[in-house]
C-alpha cells in the first residue's frame, strides 16, 4: 500500500492519519497519543493543542515543524529521523521525554515544561529555554555552547561534564550550574 502525501491542508479533532507524508499542514486539537506514526513525515507544519502523548516515532520526520499548546509526553526524539530533524515549541508540555544523542541546534522551547527530559549528548547549540521549567532534567555531555538560559529556571547543569561555553545564564540560575557542590548561595 502506497504512503499518502498531504500537502496545504488543515486537520480539526482527528485522531488517525494515514501513514504518509505531510507538507505545510495545519493539525488543530488533533489526538494522536499513543499511536504508531513511524516513517511518518512532517515538513513545514503546525501542531495546535494536539495531543501526542506515548506516540511511536522510529524514522518519524519533522522539519521545520511547530507545536504550539501541545501535550508530547514521553516522546522518543531520539528515534525519530535525524535528517534535517527541526522544531520548535511553545506552551508545549513535555516531560519524561528524550532528545538523547539528537543534534538540534537553535532549537526554541518557549513557555515549556520540560521536567526528567534527556537531554544527554544532544548537540543544543544555540538553542533557547525562555521560561522553561527544567526541573530534573538530564544534562550529560550535552552541547550547550551559545544556548540560553536566562529566563529557564529549576535546570541543574555541571558545567564539568558538560560543553557550555558562551551560553546566557542569569544570575538567579546561577545556583542550577553550582548545584552539586551542596553550597549555599545568598
Amino acid at each position: 500500500m502506497a504512503n499518502t502525501y498531504t500537502q496545504d491542508k488543515t486537520f480539526g479533532q482527528v485522531d488517525y492519519l494515514p501513514k504518509g507524508e505531510y507538507d505545510n499542514c495545519i493539525f488543530n486539537n488533533c489526538n494522536f497519543a499513543q499511536q504508531d506514526l513511524s516513517d511518518f513525515k512532517f515538513v513545514d507544519c503546525l501542531f495546535n493543542a494536539c495531543d501526542l502523548s506515548l506516540a511511536k516515532l522510529s524514522y518519524t520526520l519533522f522539519r521545520d515543524v511547530k507545536f504550539k499548546d501541545c501535550k508530547l509526553l514521553g516522546l522518543q526524539f531520539d528515534s525519530c529521523d535525524p535528517l534535517g530533524l527541526s522544531f520548535l515549541f511553545d506552551g508545549c508540555l513535555l516531560n519524561h521525554s528524550s532528545f538523547y544523542k539528537t543534534k538540534i541546534k537553535k532549537t526554541l522551547f518557549k513557555n515549556c515544561q520540560l521536567q526528567e527530559v534527556d537531554f544527554s549528548e544532544a548537540d543544543l547549540s544555540g538553542a533557547v529555554f525562555d521560561h522553561c521549567n527544567l526541573a530534573q532534567a538530564a544534562f550529560d555531555r550535552t552541547l550547550l555552547e551559545r544556548a540560553d538560559f536566562r529566563t529557564a529556571h529549576s535546570y541543574s547543569i555541571y558545567p564539568e561534564s558538560n560543553r557550555i561555553k558562551k551560553a546566557k545564564f542569569s544570575i538567579l540560575g546561577v545556583s542550577g550550574l553550582l548545584q552539586k557542590y551542596n553550597i549555599e548561595i545568598e
